[in-house]
């Protein structure tokens, strides 16, 4: 079975890291809720083809997204509205419009089909940025799992003001913009355990166990978040 490794690390890596990340490379490939595991891949490999794609450059460097048209560099045969949500979503977040999503909408992509893919974008992203930072190069992406996605969609989710529909409570704003996909929630949920601290830790400021100290972790996400131009 393939394990993700950083044996070659510039730093010293905890042992916890490369297993959470070898357990969410095996989710990748496996069938979702509503996108099967080739599907996810896919998702995957369009993520990463993202970062040199010619019109996600040039929307990137646009006064407006708008301004820019044309087509993506796809490396696959997901549908134009989905090859879009996952540009836009890995090169220019910040930027995204509820017009945007709408449009998508009308394309055919679903709400939960949406929320799945940001929970995919974010767990590559995530696994990839850290691969950068330690100065190991990319994974190769996992061979997809066969069965057919499970299309549970969950009740306890409603209008709460947001684009989509989610729960209302009981959990962290990033947390509920998921929920729509409860896998998806719990596969950040686990590498928020490791990159950071589980949700049961979070709002204890004096949280021990990292070789940063909670106040040089939150300088450092609240400079990166600033950088990045994220809500929060």
């Amino acid at each position: 079975m393939f394990a993700i490794r950083y044996d070659a690390a510039a730093v010293p890596v905890r042992s916890d890291l490369p297993e959470a990340h070898t357990r969410a490379w095996q989710r990748l490939a496996a069938p979702g809720t509503w996108w099967t595991g080739a599907e996810r891949v896919a998702i995957a490999a369009e993520t990463r083809a993202a970062a040199s794609c010619a019109l996600c450059r040039e929307r990137k460097a646009a006064l407006s997204p708008g301004a820019a048209t044309g087509k993506h560099t796809s490396v696959s045969t997901l549908s134009d509205a989905a090859v879009e949500a996952i540009h836009r979503i890995s090169s220019d977040p910040g930027r995204l419009s509820k017009r945007w999503f709408t449009d998508l909408a009308s394309q055919g992509l679903g709400d939960a089909a949406y929320v799945e893919i940001v929970g995919v974008v974010s767990t590559v992203v995530s696994i990839d940025a850290f691969g950068r930072a330690i100065g190991v190069a990319p994974q190769p992406l996992p061979e997809p799992q066969p069965g057919a996605p499970s299309r549970v969609r969950p009740t306890s989710v409603g209008d709460n003001g947001a684009w989509v529909v989610m729960r209302g409570g009981g959990m962290g704003n990033v947390m509920r913009a998921l929920s729509l996909v409860p896998a998806e929630v719990r596969n950040l949920g686990e590498l928020g355990v490791v990159h950071y601290f589980g949700a049961d830790r979070i709002t204890d400021l004096g949280a021990t166990g990292r070789a940063l100290d909670r106040a040089q972790m939150e300088l450092l996400a609240g400079r990166v978040s600033a950088l990045r131009e994220c809500f929060y």
